[in-house]
Formats: structure tokens, sequence, C-alpha cells
């Protein structure tokens, strides 16, 4: 789709659907003071969802801690009907691993999202998206992350996470075996 295509589809699918709520101002409480600059030299060093399908999810092509930027090339196979148009559940997922590789904690979990679809996505678009994280020193952490086709944006989102001491599931094995001996 071209730059005026995607503008009027945008334009478009507001005189359908109005946006109602107006979050633009919580995308700005993340400063860039925030985000620790320490360089980590390569995807190998990602310590986070390690067997993700990179094809579906995206590719990281910069890691910093605090911040990555990912590519996510759509297919076909993403595609809801005969225009190619990309379902938008591709775009959540390449944008939540944008988000989790930024924090790069291995006991990572994502609880909540504050998300907008800007314009469509289409087959055969790459999608780019920047991930900037509020790093704190309490195990919850806020990702601020923006998806652009040819610098329009199209997608934007606020995700937080926590980092647990376990991975979750062997949390929640350990709790209910627990929970099973005490009976």
């Amino acid at each position: 789709m071209t730059n005026s295509a995607t503008m009027l589809a945008h334009e478009e699918i507001n005189k359908i659907h109005p946006v109602e709520e107006d979050f633009h101002n919580d995308f700005n409480d993340i400063d860039e003071d925030d985000v620790d600059d320490t360089h980590i030299e390569d995807e190998e060093n990602l310590n986070t969802h390690a067997k993700i399908k990179k094809s579906l999810s995206g590719n990281v092509i910069f890691l910093e801690k605090g911040h990555s930027k990912t590519t996510l090339q759509t297919t076909n196979d993403m595609s809801v009907d005969t225009l190619g148009l990309i379902h938008s559940g591709f775009i959540f997922g390449a944008a939540e691993y944008a988000a989790v590789a930024a924090i790069n904690e291995e006991n990572l979990v994502i609880i909540s999202s504050k998300t907008k679809f800007l314009a469509p996505a289409k087959s055969g678009d790459l999608v780019e998206f920047d991930a900037k994280a509020k790093f704190e020193d309490a195990r919850k952490r806020e990702v601020k992350v923006t998806g652009k086709i040819n610098e329009i944006k199209i997608f934007e989102g606020i995700f937080q996470a926590v980092v647990l001491e376990n991975h979750i599931l062997k949390t929640k094995l350990k709790n209910i075996d627990t929970d099973y001996h005490t009976r």
C-alpha cells in the first residue's frame, strides 16, 4: 500500500470508528534518560524468547539494554483476505517481541498492554518496530513500542511486564506441587 493509500485508509477507518480514547500522552512518559544504553553486541545475547518463530514474530536488528529494534516481513500466510490485509495479531505479536527484547530478561511475562493500530499492513510490507523500556529497580517494567512501514506509524503501544525469579510455568508447577503435598 502506498503512503497516501495508507493515510486514506486510516482516515476512512476513523470515519467508521473514531478513536474514542486518546492516550498519546501515555507514550511521552518514558524519558530517554530512563533507558540504560549499555550495548548488547548481537542477537545471540538475547536472553528471552529463545524458541520464538522469527518468521511470524520478527527479527531483532538492534539490541541494547532497554532498547530494541525489530523487523517483521509480512507474508501471504498472515493475510486475512485476497487483498493481502495482514491480521492485526501478527502486528501485535511482533510488537510484543520487540518489547520483551528491549527488557531482555530470561523470566519475563507481559501482563498488560495498551495499543493502537493506526494503519493497516499488507502482505509484503516490512514493519519496523522500535521498543524503549523504562527500567526501574522494581520487577515491573514498561515498554513503549512503535511500528512503522516506510516511516508511516501503523502501531503504537505500551506493554507492562514483570520479571520473575523463575520461569512462570515452573513457578506454577512448583506451587501446584506444594499445594498437592500439603493436603
